[in-house]
């Protein structure tokens, strides 16, 4: 049985697809949490709507976590919300998917900066409060691609793979404040990022998975909010796929 009560999570990204399903989720178990969007107030107030409809606790905060400042001032509000921080997700994320020949940029930059200075921005800001608390937890969505890269996702698969380099070292270093840090990548999951791929390309997706079938933003939600739990205090420095068995 999964326990969260007493735990504040902070969620980046959070308005929609696997951020939204991880904070419904948490708060469903128990836990305190903290909703950021970057652009989409309407969609984070209606996670946060259904979260307390279900008897939950929800806080709504706008940042964009690729500015340090507007990372900082996220996490500080999302502590005197809660009064307290004992986990930190970092979820946001974007793609500009194109080829090598093809991408410009800004269309690395704007995911760099997002997809992984966004983590290093909100851990920065937040560590002080996770290695006060007790079970302290941080939790990094990373991906596949990070592992396995991808053609036409050099930007994402670069941000992701960082994402693990960084969650190791953050492994290392948090860990003798009982601190775990660990990373979830999951591979194609059915969420608006998906959406808009044609009925071929689902249709390739889906033979690459022994499972036969793109995952669910529920799925990913509940190794997170294991992960988030005290059940795991003895995982740390672990990527954890959940793919269906596509990377196997």
């Amino acid at each position: 049985m999964i326990d969260l009560k007493n735990k504040k999570v902070l969620i980046t990204g959070s308005s929609r697809g696997i951020g939204a399903e991880i904070a419904k989720k948490m708060a469903a178990l128990g836990a305190e949490v903290t909703i950021n969007y970057a652009n989409s107030q309407t969609r984070a107030e209606k996670v946060k709507k259904e979260i307390e409809d279900n008897g939950g606790r929800a806080h709504v905060v706008q940042a964009d976590v690729s500015d340090f400042d507007q990372a900082a001032e996220l996490v500080k509000t999302a502590y005197k919300k809660m009064d307290g921080l004992n986990v930190l997700i970092n979820n946001a994320g974007i793609t500009s998917d194109k080829l090598i020949l093809r991408m410009k940029e800004d269309d690395w930059d704007s995911v760099l900066n997002i997809n992984l200075k966004g983590v290093f921005n909100c851990t920065k800001n937040a560590v002080r409060y996770l290695l006060k608390a007790e079970n302290g937890k941080l939790i990094n969505l990373s991906s596949v691609v990070g592992i396995n890269g991808n053609a036409g996702q050099a930007n994402y698969s670069a941000a992701k793979a960082g994402i693990i380099g960084f969650t190791k070292t953050m492994a290392k270093e948090l860990a003798s404040k009982g601190v775990c840090s660990n990373a979830v990548a999951p591979g194609f999951i059915d969420t608006d990022m998906t959406e808009g791929l044609s009925d071929k390309v689902k249709e390739n997706i889906i033979s690459q998975v022994p499972l036969a079938r793109l995952g669910q933003a529920e799925e990913v939600a509940d190794l997170v909010s294991f992960l988030a739990s005290n059940n795991a205090n003895y995982i740390n420095g672990e990527v954890i796929k959940i793919d269906g068995g596509m990377g196997a």
